[in-house]
């Protein structure tokens, strides 16, 4: 047999078989009568604070403190009443933003997608060209010479200029930057392909979402904090984004000329002048006004903008965005704290507040969406890329703290004692980034031979470190890839993994008073609700995982679940006990 000749069939039959593919996909994608879903991420949202926020709490969001059973999130609470409610959904472990992110516009597990962290470490890439806004610095890369293996950094640091709020784009306007403001010199390098920059949607592992409803005709939109986010593209690659808007959160705060939060709050000038003007996150009121950029954003989208209003294209049949209010409202001390009251999930007032800017914000949404008629057409679905710990403020217990020494951290424990095992670019002693340390530390080693001195060392100062448990070995096998460098290892999975005590955290910050990125309840129980108008309320106890999110999208599109890596090679499922054949 002519081999050659063979090999060319065998690709245009190929070809023809993934063109019947994208065929039938756009046929189903017509077929379905949901045409949109609006994908919501309350950062930091626990299904406590919509149990709380949508029945109301008795002192709560009233004259005098009276007013008890009143919900202080109404449009929400609207939604729920047409809404399949999970109060057992848990996110991706670890919690962290970027792989709560992935875990549900991909279908997939950290293990699978390969992502843990924004700021993780992979043994099988080099090094940036250039130091990175947050210190990640420049190193080597040879394509002839094995990897030395480097943090990886996806998130401001990756900016042209991340104090800009357009993330420092050429030519871009105040607000607006996205994918052009990525600077491919801070990217690490693989010197198994030549040392070209690792892109964000690059290090994604697996398809999402983006991929396989563009492919199928569908138009896809997103807006997130970072340019870096761009990742939701996944491995089909950020062509599959037809509109991304990413503002940067982390850039200095400047006036909003034009821009007015829900409840009327003119962001022209800088509403909270008086605060650490470095970020939009040091400040309650500062990152309402960052948020409402996303907010217009969702709405122009709706209206069959692009995401600045400039340009009439088509209403998005997948578009979203995260809220960052809730998340700064549980974390920050600013003057005053944020954060709860009690173990019972009350709000403080910051928290509260953040709460009613979220849900007038969500309002607004779907007040446009009738506006337009696409209501019934539309699936809305709310959840968060993570939770927050602890939501008691009384287990709240800063390591190594605040002008006080309550212990160290894992990994400054082995970098202290142990300096050879930690790798320069995640030594937390070195003049790097340094190492992924929240309420969660994950800890890469120079040598797997280290682990075992690595782990006695942590064992010996379980006190110090606050730690609720180690995971090496099978206990991290098990549920990730085999750590190591080499046929059947995976670069990415870390050696160590300690979750603290709850309540611990590893920060020297006075400013805050929660974090995520961890396994404890409050990290990964998150709010999760699926609403359209032919929906009852109903609310479902078993556990389900944000990763379902994903193919029950696809579902309710028309489209195959299976299309996606996460649901064939993981088995991920549909969520349970609602209705997605539209």
């Amino acid at each position: 047999m002519n081999m050659k000749r063979f090999s060319v069939i065998a690709m245009a039959a190929g070809a023809l078989m993934l063109g019947a593919a994208a065929q039938d996909a756009t046929e189903n994608l017509a077929q379905s009568s949901i045409k949109h879903v609006l994908l919501i991420s309350i950062d930091g949202m626990h299904a406590l604070d919509f149990l709380n926020c949508s029945h109301g709490i008795a002192g709560v969001n009233g004259i005098g403190g009276v007013n008890d059973g009143k919900p202080y999130c109404p449009n929400l609470a609207d939604l729920g009443l047409n809404g399949v409610n999970y109060v057992a959904a848990n996110t991706s472990k670890p919690s962290d933003s970027f792989p709560g992110l992935m875990n549900i516009v991909s279908g997939a597990t950290p293990r699978l997608m390969g992502v843990y962290y924004d700021v993780a470490y992979d043994r099988s890439l080099d090094g940036p060209a250039v130091t990175t806004g947050n210190g990640n610095a420049a190193a080597p890369c040879d394509p002839k010479r094995p990897p030395t293996g480097y943090t990886t950094e996806y998130e401001e640091g990756l900016d042209i200029d991340q104090t800009k709020l357009n993330g420092g784009a050429p030519g871009a306007t105040l607000t607006d930057g996205g994918i052009a403001s990525l600077d491919s010199t801070k990217m690490d390098r693989d010197p198994a392909n030549g040392c070209q920059p690792v892109y964000p949607w690059q290090f994604v592992r697996t398809n999402t979402i983006y991929g396989v409803i563009h492919k199928a005709g569908g138009y896809t939109a997103w807006s997130d904090k970072h340019p870096a986010y761009s990742s939701v593209a996944g491995r089909d690659g950020v062509g599959v984004l037809d509109d991304y808007y990413s503002p940067e959160i982390n850039s200095n705060v400047v006036p909003l000329p034009g821009v007015k939060t829900p409840d009327g709050t003119n962001c022209s000038t800088v509403p909270d002048s008086s605060a650490d003007l470095t970020s939009w996150t040091n400040s309650f009121e500062n990152v309402k006004c960052y948020d409402t950029l996303k907010v217009k954003a969702i709405l122009n989208e709706i209206d069959g903008k692009n995401h600045m209003g400039t340009k009439t294209t088509k209403v998005p049949t997948i578009l979203g965005m995260n809220f960052q209010a809730v998340s700064v409202g549980q974390k920050l001390i600013e003057k005053v704290k944020g954060g709860y009251l009690n173990a019972a999930g009350t709000p403080s007032e910051k928290l509260l507040g953040a709460i009613e800017f979220v849900d007038d914000s969500i309002g607004e949404m779907v007040a446009e969406l009738k506006h337009e008629g696409l209501l019934d057409s539309t699936l809305i679905i709310i959840t968060a890329k993570h939770g927050q710990s602890p939501i008691d403020p009384d287990l709240f217990f800063p390591i190594p703290g605040h002008k006080t020494h309550n212990g160290l951290s894992p990994a400054t424990i082995i970098s202290n004692d142990l300096p050879a095992a930690m790798p320069p670019s995640e030594d937390p002693n070195g003049s790097g980034i340094g190492s992924t340390e929240d309420d969660v530390s994950l800890i890469w080693l120079t040598k797997t031979s280290y682990i075992d001195l690595a782990v006695s060392l942590l064992e010996s100062n379980l006190k110090t470190i606050g730690a609720g448990q180690i995971f090496w070995g099978r206990s991290v096998a098990l549920n990730y890839n085999e750590p190591g460098l080499g046929k059947g290892l995976d670069p990415r999975t870390p050696d160590i993994i300690v979750t603290p005590n709850v309540g611990v955290i590893y920060t020297g910050s006075a400013a805050k008073q929660e974090e995520h990125g961890g396994f404890a309840h409050d990290d990964t129980n998150v709010m999760l609700l699926v609403s359209h108008p032919s929906y009852k309320a109903h609310t479902v106890y078993s556990e389900v995982g944000t990763l379902q999110i994903a193919p029950s999208i696809l579902t309710a599109l028309g489209l195959d679940p299976s299309a996606l890596d996460g649901v064939r090679m993981e088995g991920t499922g549909v969520l349970p006990d609602v209705d997605l054949n539209f």
